[in-house]
Parts: C-alpha cells; structure tokens; sequence
C-alpha cells in the first residue's frame, strides 16, 4: 500500500461509508438505531445512537492498540464523520435513549 496523506484518508473513508457500506447495511442513522435498541436489551441499561458510535471508535481504539491497521484508522473516520452528521440532527435536543429498559 502506498502512503497516504490525510485528505486522501479521509476520501477513502468518505467512499466506504457513502458507497459499499451504505449499500450493504443501509442508512446509517437506522443502523446505529437499531444496534442502540439491541444493546438496550442485551445490556438492560438505555443506550443511545451517540453511545453506540462511542463504543465502535473504543472498540477501534483497541484494535489499534494490539495492532495498528490502517483499516481500524479509516473505520475511526467513518465514525467520526457520521457521529458528527448525526450530532447535528440533535443539535437543538438533547439526544434521549431510543427507549427505556426497566428491569424486571
């Protein structure tokens, strides 16, 4: 693989999460939601789409830490990039668990 600079990174990461990963998983804001409420359930605690995008760059981070991937680095990108699309969609609100878990 040759070098890449920053802006070359971040086009790569660009055309994997508007490109394949789009069309093999589907809008992304639907995707996350619905891991969120999966994660909900498995974990009986409230879990937002922020906290999920949270815990895909940790799990990353990890990743990175064992082995540095170029891979892992383009993911964290991609991350980034569509937490920050999906900030601006909460802007003005405070985001909300997508439901409560109560314990039984």
């Amino acid at each position: 693989m040759s070098e890449k600079n920053r802006s070359e990174v971040l086009c790569e990461a660009e055309e994997l999460i508007n490109g394949d990963r789009a069309k093999d998983y589907g809008d992304a804001y639907k995707n996350h939601e619905r891991i969120a409420k999966l994660w909900a359930v498995i974990l009986e605690k409230d879990i937002t789409v922020k906290d999920v995008i949270l815990c895909m760059v940790a799990m990353k981070t990890a990743r990175l830490i064992h082995s540095d991937k170029f891979d892992s680095w383009l993911d964290i990108c991609g991350y980034g990039a569509i937490g920050g699309e999906f900030q601006q969609r909460s802007e003005n609100k405070s985001e909300v668990p997508l439901f409560n878990v109560t314990k039984e």
